[in-house]
């Protein structure tokens, strides 16, 4: 039983890389290209090195193990890049990256949303409440203040970041969302936290009442964690 446990989860770890590689290649072609000449250069030094020192076979072994990491290395920040470049620019994006964000944080999609599908979306955690909007940025704008405004009167002793997803001065790029929270200070204990998210969910949220996506992930596509 054991046996046939680890034998589906090899064959389930293998299918999502293969699913993975297949994703990536189609955004960035020369992944394969890349991904060999990464794992051959890396083999070939340890290899020299290993004939000059005169111990191929340890050298080769070395190498081998490090061409095999310097390949995952390499394959999963080019993987996370191809991820995050099908989602720039689509509606509901940041609430995809939000999703994967990681323990410690609660995360809440539209809460705030207008005929444009320009959204805010809340995310509670050690280090308070951060709203993160989406969308044009004017039109934006007024979506965060209202809702800061409405956060505020609810957690008033609780700190509230916002922050606008784009790529122009003041504004979160879309693939340093992740980063951005897990760097922030704490400033909430742990059943602090908990009681700040029982106070906001009496606030609702228009995604219960309303049919807007949920973000535009691919089939198929896996968010890869950030570094």
């Amino acid at each position: 039983m054991a046996r046939k446990e680890t034998s589906e989860s090899s064959s389930g770890r293998l299918a999502q890389i293969v699913q993975t590689y297949k994703m990536t290649r189609r955004v960035d072609t020369k992944v394969g290209l890349v991904l060999a000449a990464v794992g051959i250069v890396t083999f070939g030094v340890f290899l020299a090195l290993g004939f000059l020192i005169g111990h191929p076979i340890w050298a080769g072994i070395l190498g081998l193990l490090l061409a095999l990491l310097a390949t995952a290395v390499v394959f999963g920040r080019r993987a996370e890049r191809a991820a995050f470049g099908q989602l720039e620019g689509q509606p509901g994006a940041a609430a995809a990256v939000l999703q994967n964000v990681g323990r410690g944080w609660t995360v809440t999609q539209a809460v705030a949303v207008n005929k444009n599908q320009d959204m805010v979306h809340r995310a509670v955690g050690r280090a308070g409440v951060v709203l993160i909007g989406e969308g044009n940025p004017n039109r934006v704008k007024s979506l965060l203040a209202a809702e800061k405004k409405k956060v505020a009167r609810v957690v008033y002793d609780v700190p509230v970041r916002d922050y606008i997803v784009g790529d122009d001065e003041g504004q979160l790029p879309l693939k340093k969302i992740r980063t951005t929270l897990m760097r922030l200070p704490r400033a909430l204990s742990g059943p602090k936290t908990t009681e700040v998210n029982d106070r906001l969910r009496a606030l609702g949220d228009l995604l219960s009442n309303m049919p807007i996506p949920k973000g535009p992930m691919p089939r198929g596509l896996r968010m890869p964690r950030g570094r």
